[in-house]
């Protein structure tokens, strides 16, 4: 029984044993299977990433790389700064500055309606607006451009995530008024939209440069890179002929005569005979250019350029020096001047005074319209307007300026004795004023015309300077010309623009304007023109004034203006008399006539007042004033430094006055008020 008891344990242990193999055996199966898989899992991804990184860096490589420097790298266009617009001695005009803009990025603006908000709270705009635009979608918008720096550092202060501050560029002209007509203006972008501005923009213009830059991830600049980057380089700057201080008194001048007599507009040019440079291109009303937005676009106007008037009795010299070089007449020729009234094919043509039997001399002195008139039909239509021609009239003055007029003179085949006879004394044809200042240009350069110049530091091109040096008239004819000319101012009708002591040729204006209805009609243009030194002329002057209101006499309006330009241009050269020098001093342009610019700087048109024999405070005014002050003493101060304006003075204000001792007085200048 034991026995059979070991038997069936025996038994009992193989059957555990052999399924405890069975057991192993099965587990060791699972264990390779799992590993297989594992195995395979791992193959399969290796071999995608593998093939991933392949394609990632092999098949798309290009793609790609461009993809991620799109997202980092950005370029940037900088352009230059815009040049500047000098005057003839180097004074500024016309500068730039670094101003600031503001923008946004609206995906970055975390909360539209505080940013809003706030920004307008600073810029004084609807916040509506502001909103409209952080909402529009775009990566990048312009909330303002050209902001001043005290708006900025508001800007920058608020840290509002999403506003940036962009430096630009913005122009500005320091003088204000000062030839803003001539200059013109820029819009917000920097480029000329008018005048000078417009007319030498593309030199004017800095050049671009690409800048690529480097950003995080929130879109901050990192770095430049530099295998990429150019240097931006800066517009060019322009010098002009013009003379700051004789633009100045002459502005005044025409500004004076346009308020006197209510004209429509006023202007005035300054020619300098041996160079042909135009010192002075004066005109009124003024605008500043610094705020043109606030300007109609008549205010704007260049009208020296641009406006197309007829001359009237301006022109009569042509005529004289046409028929004396033809032979037709001589100055002692004699004319009868039907006692004030010539009928000509059913034409009227008056004089202002019941004039008989004149000499071609007097003809040209009383302005005899009937005199000049029948001069002009013996000279002939063809003859005469072959001359006009070759004087410059009917086609554009040679100045680098957009927008000028050619003026009108109308095909010889239109031309009948009434329009010849017109156009003898200066109607029906018609110029503008840098026309007129050419024809004159050759009357005071011995007949051979001269181009001329408004700007220094670019030169004539070869065709113009070839047309411009011709001979229209011989010395002779010129020389009696400027002769008559003279007895216009010592005993014509250009007595008013008479100064004491100097030597003056003249020819005064007076043209009926063309009604739109057809005829003349009741408005007028006044003119002068003069030249100084009468016989050999250094310098010209003309001064046109249109549709004056109250007197419309070209003696009577613009000759003055002529005399107080004259004046004051030659005590700037220490060429006026002595004993004229009080008497301009003492007659000085009210300044109640004179437009306010808004700065001390700018009160040079009144009296200076000095009161008792103290030296007053004359820091922040312009030499222009400070030298007056110093004149009335009888006293001439030395001047330090560069600029318009006084920054310090010797002997300080308060000082008495010691005229008659050795005391030094020195005045020191600056660029700023």
């Amino acid at each position: 029984m034991a026995r059979a008891t070991r038997t069936k344990s025996l038994s009992r242990s193989k059957r555990t044993a052999s399924a405890n193999r069975a057991s192993a055996s099965q587990k060791r199966d699972w264990s390779r299977v799992r590993f297989l898989c594992v195995a395979a899992l791992m193959a399969v991804v290796w071999c995608s990433l593998w093939g991933r990184a392949y394609s990632l860096q092999v098949v798309d490589t290009q793609n790609l790389s461009g993809r991620a420097l799109r997202q980092h790298l950005t370029s940037e266009l900088v352009t230059g700064r815009r040049g500047k617009i000098l005057d003839r001695d180097n004074r500024v005009l016309a500068s730039t500055l670094a101003i600031k803009s503001v923008f946004v990025r609206p995906y970055e603006v975390e909360s539209p309606y505080t940013v809003s908000v706030r920004l307008a709270n600073i810029l004084k705009v609807d916040p509506k607006f502001i909103r409209k635009k952080i909402k529009k979608g775009r990566n990048f918008v312009w909330i303002k451009r050209k902001i001043d720096d005290r708006t900025a550092a508001a800007i920058k202060k608020q840290g509002l995530k999403g506003v940036y501050l962009q430096t630009e560029f913005g122009r500005i002209y320091p003088n204000k008024m000062l030839t803003g007509n001539l200059l013109g203006y820029v819009g917000v972008d920097e480029k000329g939209l008018a005048g000078i501005e417009y007319a030498f923009n593309k030199t004017l213009t800095g050049s671009s440069s690409k800048f690529v830059v480097q950003r995080d991830a929130a879109g901050r600049r990192l770095f430049l890179q530099g295998a990429e980057e150019t240097t931006p380089l800066q517009g060019d700057d322009i010098s002009l002929t013009i003379d700051s201080e004789v633009q100045f008194f002459a502005e005044q001048a025409v500004q004076y005569a346009v308020n006197a007599y209510d004209a429509k507009w006023g202007g005035a040019m300054v020619v300098d005979v041996a160079s042909g440079d135009i010192l002075a291109w004066a005109q009124a009303p003024m605008f500043n250019p610094n705020v043109f937005g606030q300007y109609s676009s008549s205010q704007r106007r260049d009208h020296i350029a641009q406006d197309v008037l007829e001359m009237g009795s301006t022109i009569k010299p042509f005529l004289m020096a046409a028929a004396l070089e033809e032979k037709i007449i001589e100055p002692d020729s004699l004319f009868f001047c039907e006692n004030g009234k010539w009928k000509l094919h059913n034409v009227r043509i008056r004089d202002t005074k019941k004039l008989q039997w004149l000499t071609a001399k007097k003809v040209l002195s009383y302005s005899s319209n009937i005199g000049t008139a029948k001069i002009g039909l013996e000279l002939g239509a063809t003859k005469y307007r072959d001359y006009l021609v070759r004087l410059g009239f009917g086609k554009k003055a040679a100045l680098p300026l957009a927008g000028q007029s050619s003026g009108i003179l109308r095909p010889l085949k239109n031309w009948t004795q009434v329009d010849l006879a017109n156009a003898a004394f200066g109607q029906g044809f018609a110029s503008t004023l840098p026309q007129l200042a050419e024809a004159y240009l050759v009357l005071a350069n011995g007949g051979v015309r001269k181009p001329l110049r408004l700007v220094k530091n670019f030169p004539l091109r070869e065709e113009v300077l070839k047309e411009n040096s011709q001979r229209v008239f011989s010395e002779e004819t010129t020389h009696t010309v400027l002769k008559m000319m003279q007895d216009v101012v010592e005993s014509g009708t250009g007595k008013s623009a008479a100064i004491s002591g100097v030597s003056i040729g003249g020819k005064t204006g007076t043209a009926q304007k063309a009604a739109r209805s057809g005829g003349y009609g009741s408005k007028y243009t006044s003119s002068f023109v003069g030249l100084i030194p009468a016989l050999n002329p250094e310098f010209i002057i003309l001064v046109v004034v249109d549709e004056p209101a109250k007197n419309y006499y070209g003696s009577k309006v613009a000759a003055p203006a002529f005399k107080e330009i004259a004046m004051r241009y030659m005590a700037l050269n220490g060429t006026l008399p002595d004993f004229e020098k009080s008497r301009l001093l003492a007659s000085a342009i009210p300044s109640t006539l004179i437009p306010k610019y808004g700065e001390r700087r700018f009160d040079v048109g009144g009296k200076p007042q000095v009161s008792g024999n103290s030296i007053p405070d004359l820091r922040g005014r312009s030499i222009r004033f400070a030298m007056e002050v110093y004149a009335r003493q009888g006293i001439i101060p030395s001047v330090m430094g560069s600029g318009a304006f006084v920054k310090k003075q010797k002997p300080a204000a308060g000082a008495k006055w010691s005229a008659g001792s050795k005391q030094q007085y020195t005045l020191w200048l600056s660029e700023q008020s």
